[in-house]
């Protein structure tokens, strides 16, 4: 089953230097290489809420803060002891509509 005709205005893509990740509210529904353009079904990321967003500074401090991050945080997503903490987000975008065509239900 496709969303064909779902409210793309649910859905953002966080965009790291490798990989896209796919949201549909805060939860990741695809996450994507970006030089191959495939879907990598089997990542951690998929299927689970964001945690929240981190910033690194130069300092070696670090910020986390609920929410959703910005262009130049991270991405959290936690899970049963496991984290993840992505690159800096380059930028957010809307998918195109046949994007959203392929995300699972």
């Amino acid at each position: 089953m496709t969303y064909t005709g779902q409210d793309r205005r649910v859905h953002k893509v966080f965009v790291t230097r490798n990989t896209e990740y796919h949201l549909r509210r805060d939860t990741c529904v695809r996450v994507r290489d970006r030089q191959s353009g495939r879907w990598m079904d089997g990542h951690f990321a998929v299927n689970r809420e964001v945690a929240g967003a981190i910033r690194f500074f130069e300092s070696g401090a670090l910020s986390a803060q609920p929410g959703l991050p910005q262009v130049g945080e991270s991405l959290y997503f936690e899970d049963a002891g496991h984290d993840l903490v992505t690159s800096s987000i380059v930028s957010v975008e809307r998918p195109r509509r046949d994007v959203v065509d392929q995300y699972p239900c």
